[in-house]
Protein backbone atom coordinates (compact mmCIF):
# COMPACT_ATOMS: atom_id res chain seq x y z
CA UNK A 1 0.00 0.00 0.00
CA UNK A 2 2.86 2.37 0.85
CA UNK A 3 4.39 1.80 -2.60
CA UNK A 4 1.03 2.30 -4.36
CA UNK A 5 0.42 5.60 -2.56
CA UNK A 6 3.91 6.82 -3.37
CA UNK A 7 3.45 5.82 -7.01
CA UNK A 8 0.20 7.76 -7.41
CA UNK A 9 1.70 10.75 -5.61
CA UNK A 10 4.53 10.65 -8.14
CA UNK A 11 2.06 10.57 -11.06
CA UNK A 12 0.17 13.50 -9.54
CA UNK A 13 3.40 15.44 -9.22
CA UNK A 14 4.19 14.78 -12.88
CA UNK A 15 0.76 15.90 -14.01
CA UNK A 16 1.10 19.15 -12.09
CA UNK A 17 4.68 19.97 -12.97
CA UNK A 18 5.78 18.54 -16.31
CA UNK A 19 4.12 21.27 -18.36
CA UNK A 20 6.06 23.97 -16.50
CA UNK A 21 9.25 21.89 -16.61
CA UNK A 22 9.75 22.37 -12.86
CA UNK A 23 10.50 19.13 -11.07
CA UNK A 24 11.40 19.01 -7.40
CA UNK A 25 11.86 21.24 -4.38
CA UNK A 26 14.83 22.58 -2.44
CA UNK A 27 14.99 22.02 1.33
CA UNK A 28 17.28 24.19 3.42
CA UNK A 29 18.41 22.94 6.81
CA UNK A 30 19.97 26.33 7.54
CA UNK A 31 21.16 29.59 5.95
CA UNK A 32 24.48 28.07 4.79
CA UNK A 33 22.82 26.58 1.72
CA UNK A 34 21.96 30.11 0.53
CA UNK A 35 25.65 30.59 -0.27
CA UNK A 36 25.48 27.57 -2.63
CA UNK A 37 21.94 27.64 -4.01
CA UNK A 38 20.31 31.04 -4.19
CA UNK A 39 16.80 31.45 -2.77
CA UNK A 40 14.28 31.02 -5.55
CA UNK A 41 16.37 28.53 -7.55
CA UNK A 42 14.31 25.92 -9.39
CA UNK A 43 14.73 22.30 -10.45
CA UNK A 44 13.86 21.99 -14.12
CA UNK A 45 13.54 19.20 -16.68
CA UNK A 46 15.76 19.99 -19.65
CA UNK A 47 15.51 16.63 -21.48
CA UNK A 48 13.49 13.44 -21.18
CA UNK A 49 12.55 10.27 -23.05
CA UNK A 50 15.41 8.11 -21.79
CA UNK A 51 15.28 4.80 -19.91
CA UNK A 52 17.82 5.29 -17.10
CA UNK A 53 20.23 8.22 -17.16
CA UNK A 54 23.62 8.15 -15.43
CA UNK A 55 27.23 9.29 -15.40
CA UNK A 56 26.99 13.00 -16.38
CA UNK A 57 30.18 14.92 -17.17
CA UNK A 58 30.43 18.60 -18.14
CA UNK A 59 32.88 19.59 -20.89
CA UNK A 60 33.59 23.28 -20.49
CA UNK A 61 35.41 23.83 -23.79
CA UNK A 62 32.40 22.52 -25.71
CA UNK A 63 29.73 23.85 -23.36
CA UNK A 64 28.13 20.42 -23.42
CA UNK A 65 27.09 17.71 -21.04
CA UNK A 66 27.57 14.04 -21.83
CA UNK A 67 25.56 11.38 -19.98
CA UNK A 68 24.76 7.69 -20.28
CA UNK A 69 21.42 6.05 -21.01
CA UNK A 70 22.41 2.64 -19.71
CA UNK A 71 19.62 0.30 -20.95
CA UNK A 72 19.82 1.87 -24.43
CA UNK A 73 23.61 1.34 -24.58
CA UNK A 74 24.00 4.99 -25.59
CA UNK A 75 25.58 8.29 -24.58
CA UNK A 76 23.71 11.51 -25.21
CA UNK A 77 24.94 15.05 -25.25
CA UNK A 78 23.05 18.15 -24.17
CA UNK A 79 23.75 21.76 -25.13
CA UNK A 80 21.82 24.93 -24.46
CA UNK A 81 21.42 25.59 -28.18
CA UNK A 82 20.34 22.15 -29.41
CA UNK A 83 19.08 20.31 -26.35
CA UNK A 84 19.59 16.53 -26.36
CA UNK A 85 21.32 14.70 -29.21
CA UNK A 86 22.55 11.13 -29.57
CA UNK A 87 26.33 11.22 -29.11
CA UNK A 88 27.53 7.60 -29.18
CA UNK A 89 25.98 4.17 -29.66
CA UNK A 90 27.00 1.52 -28.71
CA UNK A 91 28.63 2.95 -25.61
CA UNK A 92 29.05 0.12 -23.12
CA UNK A 93 28.63 -3.17 -24.97
CA UNK A 94 30.17 -3.86 -28.37
CA UNK A 95 29.98 -7.66 -28.69
CA UNK A 96 27.71 -9.20 -31.31
CA UNK A 97 26.27 -11.75 -28.86
CA UNK A 98 22.82 -10.61 -27.79
CA UNK A 99 22.31 -10.27 -24.05
CA UNK A 100 20.01 -8.55 -21.61
CA UNK A 101 20.68 -6.44 -18.56
CA UNK A 102 22.12 -2.96 -18.22
CA UNK A 103 24.72 -3.12 -20.99
CA UNK A 104 25.54 0.53 -21.57
CA UNK A 105 28.15 2.86 -20.21
CA UNK A 106 27.70 4.27 -16.71
CA UNK A 107 30.20 6.70 -15.17
CA UNK A 108 31.98 9.04 -17.60
CA UNK A 109 34.97 11.35 -17.23
CA UNK A 110 37.36 13.39 -19.34
CA UNK A 111 41.05 12.81 -18.68
CA UNK A 112 43.76 15.48 -18.81
CA UNK A 113 44.42 14.63 -22.47
CA UNK A 114 40.79 15.39 -23.32
CA UNK A 115 39.82 11.77 -23.91
CA UNK A 116 36.51 10.25 -22.84
CA UNK A 117 36.89 7.60 -20.13
CA UNK A 118 33.97 5.20 -19.62
CA UNK A 119 32.77 2.62 -17.14
CA UNK A 120 31.38 0.01 -19.51
CA UNK A 121 28.83 -2.34 -17.99
CA UNK A 122 28.45 -4.68 -20.94
CA UNK A 123 32.16 -4.88 -21.81
CA UNK A 124 32.95 -5.09 -18.08
CA UNK A 125 35.88 -2.71 -18.21
CA UNK A 126 37.26 0.78 -17.78
CA UNK A 127 37.85 2.02 -21.31
CA UNK A 128 38.91 5.06 -23.30
CA UNK A 129 37.20 6.15 -26.49
CA UNK A 130 39.97 6.33 -29.06
CA UNK A 131 38.22 8.92 -31.24
CA UNK A 132 38.29 12.64 -30.53
CA UNK A 133 35.36 13.90 -28.44
CA UNK A 134 34.31 16.09 -31.38
CA UNK A 135 33.92 13.08 -33.68
CA UNK A 136 32.83 10.18 -31.46
CA UNK A 137 33.13 6.60 -32.67
CA UNK A 138 32.49 3.36 -30.73
CA UNK A 139 36.12 2.27 -30.81
CA UNK A 140 37.53 1.70 -27.34
CA UNK A 141 40.86 0.97 -25.74
CA UNK A 142 40.79 -1.14 -22.58
CA UNK A 143 42.42 0.57 -19.62
CA UNK A 144 41.47 -2.09 -17.05
CA UNK A 145 39.36 -5.18 -17.66
CA UNK A 146 40.53 -7.75 -15.12
CA UNK A 147 41.85 -8.22 -11.61
CA UNK A 148 44.12 -11.24 -11.11
CA UNK A 149 43.03 -12.48 -14.56
CA UNK A 150 39.34 -12.39 -13.56
CA UNK A 151 36.90 -10.14 -15.41
CA UNK A 152 35.31 -7.33 -13.47
CA UNK A 153 31.60 -7.50 -12.66
CA UNK A 154 30.52 -4.21 -14.29
CA UNK A 155 32.52 -1.07 -13.50
CA UNK A 156 30.02 1.50 -12.35
CA UNK A 157 31.49 4.86 -11.38
CA UNK A 158 34.91 6.45 -11.37
CA UNK A 159 36.98 9.30 -9.98
CA UNK A 160 40.05 10.60 -11.82
CA UNK A 161 43.06 11.76 -9.85
CA UNK A 162 45.18 14.62 -11.19
CA UNK A 163 48.11 12.25 -11.92
CA UNK A 164 45.90 10.09 -14.19
CA UNK A 165 45.00 7.34 -11.73
CA UNK A 166 41.41 6.10 -11.87
CA UNK A 167 39.51 4.97 -8.77
CA UNK A 168 36.40 2.95 -9.58
CA UNK A 169 33.66 0.74 -8.15
CA UNK A 170 32.57 -2.66 -9.45
CA UNK A 171 29.09 -3.76 -8.31
CA UNK A 172 27.14 -6.46 -10.21
CA UNK A 173 24.42 -4.25 -11.69
CA UNK A 174 25.54 -4.63 -15.30
CA UNK A 175 25.51 -8.43 -15.19
CA UNK A 176 22.40 -9.88 -16.75
CA UNK A 177 21.49 -11.87 -13.63
CA UNK A 178 23.20 -9.57 -11.15
CA UNK A 179 24.71 -11.49 -8.21
CA UNK A 180 23.49 -14.82 -9.61
CA UNK A 181 24.98 -14.38 -13.06
CA UNK A 182 27.00 -17.47 -14.08
CA UNK A 183 29.54 -15.20 -15.79
CA UNK A 184 30.43 -13.45 -12.54
CA UNK A 185 34.11 -14.25 -11.94
CA UNK A 186 34.94 -12.18 -8.85
CA UNK A 187 33.07 -13.27 -5.71
CA UNK A 188 32.97 -9.80 -4.13
CA UNK A 189 32.09 -6.25 -5.22
CA UNK A 190 35.35 -4.34 -5.18
CA UNK A 191 36.71 -0.82 -5.14
CA UNK A 192 39.87 -0.49 -7.24
CA UNK A 193 42.54 1.87 -8.45
CA UNK A 194 44.09 1.60 -11.87
CA UNK A 195 46.93 3.57 -13.32
CA UNK A 196 46.58 4.93 -16.84
CA UNK A 197 48.69 2.01 -18.11
CA UNK A 198 46.32 -0.55 -16.55
CA UNK A 199 48.04 -1.62 -13.30
CA UNK A 200 45.09 -2.55 -11.06
CA UNK A 201 45.07 -2.50 -7.28
CA UNK A 202 42.18 -3.80 -5.15
CA UNK A 203 41.45 -1.26 -2.42
CA UNK A 204 38.60 -2.95 -0.54
CA UNK A 205 36.34 -5.98 -1.04
CA UNK A 206 33.94 -5.71 1.91
CA UNK A 207 31.48 -3.04 0.71
CA UNK A 208 28.33 -4.84 -0.35
CA UNK A 209 27.30 -2.57 -3.27
CA UNK A 210 29.99 0.04 -3.94
CA UNK A 211 28.63 2.62 -6.34
CA UNK A 212 29.39 6.35 -6.41
CA UNK A 213 33.01 7.30 -5.69
CA UNK A 214 34.70 10.61 -4.96
CA UNK A 215 38.19 11.87 -4.14
CA UNK A 216 38.19 14.65 -1.53
CA UNK A 217 40.55 16.44 0.85
CA UNK A 218 43.05 17.33 -1.90
CA UNK A 219 42.86 13.74 -3.19
CA UNK A 220 43.97 12.37 0.18
CA UNK A 221 40.62 10.77 1.04
CA UNK A 222 38.01 8.66 -0.71
CA UNK A 223 34.24 8.50 -0.25
CA UNK A 224 32.33 5.46 -1.52
CA UNK A 225 28.53 5.33 -1.67
CA UNK A 226 27.01 1.96 -0.84
CA UNK A 227 23.79 1.48 -2.81
CA UNK A 228 22.60 -1.29 -0.50
CA UNK A 229 19.29 -0.61 1.22
CA UNK A 230 20.46 -2.67 4.21
CA UNK A 231 23.67 -0.62 4.61
CA UNK A 232 22.94 2.65 2.80
CA UNK A 233 26.04 4.53 3.94
CA UNK A 234 28.57 6.91 2.55
CA UNK A 235 31.88 5.36 3.66
CA UNK A 236 35.03 7.44 3.95
CA UNK A 237 38.70 6.41 4.00
CA UNK A 238 42.07 8.10 3.93
CA UNK A 239 44.75 7.09 1.43
CA UNK A 240 48.22 6.29 2.74
CA UNK A 241 51.45 6.67 0.79
CA UNK A 242 50.84 3.41 -1.09
CA UNK A 243 47.16 4.23 -1.74
CA UNK A 244 45.90 1.68 0.75
CA UNK A 245 42.71 2.67 2.55
CA UNK A 246 43.13 3.63 6.21
CA UNK A 247 41.01 5.23 8.93
CA UNK A 248 37.66 3.80 7.78
CA UNK A 249 34.53 5.56 9.00
CA UNK A 250 30.96 6.37 7.98
CA UNK A 251 30.82 9.81 6.41
CA UNK A 252 27.03 9.91 6.76
CA UNK A 253 24.20 7.51 7.56
CA UNK A 254 20.91 8.37 5.78
CA UNK A 255 19.10 5.20 6.84
CA UNK A 256 16.30 7.13 8.55
CA UNK A 257 14.91 7.52 5.01
CA UNK A 258 14.15 4.77 2.52
CA UNK A 259 16.68 4.47 -0.27
CA UNK A 260 20.44 4.49 -0.75
CA UNK A 261 23.19 6.78 -2.08
CA UNK A 262 24.64 6.69 -5.58
CA UNK A 263 26.76 9.12 -7.62
CA UNK A 264 28.34 12.31 -6.26
CA UNK A 265 30.59 15.27 -7.03
CA UNK A 266 32.38 17.95 -4.99
CA UNK A 267 32.92 21.64 -5.65
CA UNK A 268 36.12 23.64 -5.14
CA UNK A 269 35.12 24.55 -1.57
CA UNK A 270 34.71 20.91 -0.57
CA UNK A 271 30.92 20.85 -0.59
CA UNK A 272 29.57 17.47 -1.69
CA UNK A 273 26.49 16.92 -3.86
CA UNK A 274 25.34 13.31 -3.69
CA UNK A 275 22.33 11.38 -4.80
CA UNK A 276 20.61 9.71 -1.89
CA UNK A 277 17.18 8.81 -0.53
CA UNK A 278 14.64 11.19 -2.05
CA UNK A 279 17.00 13.28 -4.16
CA UNK A 280 20.29 15.18 -3.79
CA UNK A 281 21.97 15.57 -0.39
CA UNK A 282 24.34 18.49 0.01
CA UNK A 283 27.09 18.34 2.66
CA UNK A 284 30.00 20.51 3.62
CA UNK A 285 33.42 18.85 3.89
CA UNK A 286 32.86 18.03 7.57
CA UNK A 287 29.74 15.96 6.67
CA UNK A 288 27.30 18.58 7.94
CA UNK A 289 24.06 18.32 5.98
CA UNK A 290 23.29 21.71 4.42
CA UNK A 291 20.13 20.80 2.56
CA UNK A 292 18.46 18.57 0.01
CA UNK A 293 17.04 18.82 -3.47
CA UNK A 294 13.91 16.69 -3.28
CA UNK A 295 13.16 14.88 -6.53
CA UNK A 296 10.36 12.36 -7.14
CA UNK A 297 11.48 8.98 -8.45
CA UNK A 298 15.05 7.65 -8.57
CA UNK A 299 18.14 9.80 -8.89
CA UNK A 300 21.51 8.49 -10.04
CA UNK A 301 24.24 11.11 -10.39
CA UNK A 302 25.22 14.77 -10.72
CA UNK A 303 27.66 17.05 -12.54
CA UNK A 304 28.77 20.63 -11.95
CA UNK A 305 29.68 23.22 -14.54
CA UNK A 306 33.19 24.61 -14.27
CA UNK A 307 31.98 27.89 -12.73
CA UNK A 308 29.98 25.80 -10.22
CA UNK A 309 26.83 27.82 -10.84
CA UNK A 310 24.83 25.00 -12.43
CA UNK A 311 24.13 21.48 -11.20
CA UNK A 312 22.98 18.80 -13.65
CA UNK A 313 21.12 15.76 -12.29
CA UNK A 314 20.42 12.43 -13.97
CA UNK A 315 17.19 11.03 -12.58
CA UNK A 316 15.29 8.07 -13.97
CA UNK A 317 14.32 8.98 -17.57
CA UNK A 318 15.12 12.67 -17.13
CA UNK A 319 17.98 15.13 -17.29
CA UNK A 320 17.47 17.91 -14.75
CA UNK A 321 19.17 21.23 -14.10
CA UNK A 322 19.40 23.58 -11.15
CA UNK A 323 20.76 27.05 -11.88
CA UNK A 324 22.14 27.53 -8.39
CA UNK A 325 23.44 31.08 -8.87
CA UNK A 326 23.48 33.68 -11.62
Amino acid sequence: MKFICAFFSFLFFLACNTSSKEFGTIERTGPALDNIIAPGAKVEIIADGFEWTEGPVWIESKQMLLFSDIPNNAIYKWTETKGKELYLKPAGYTDTVQRGGETGSNGLAINKEGKLILCQHGNRQIAMMEADINNPEPVFKTIAGTWQSKKFNSPNDLALRSNGDIFFTDPPYGLEKNMDDPLKEIPFQGVYKTTADGHVKLLIDSITRPNGILLVNNEKSLIVANSDGEKPYWYMYDLDASDSLINPRIFYDPSAEEGAPDGMKADSKGNIYSTGPGGIWIFDQSAKLLGKIRIPGRVSNVALTTDEKTLFITADNYLLRVKMRE
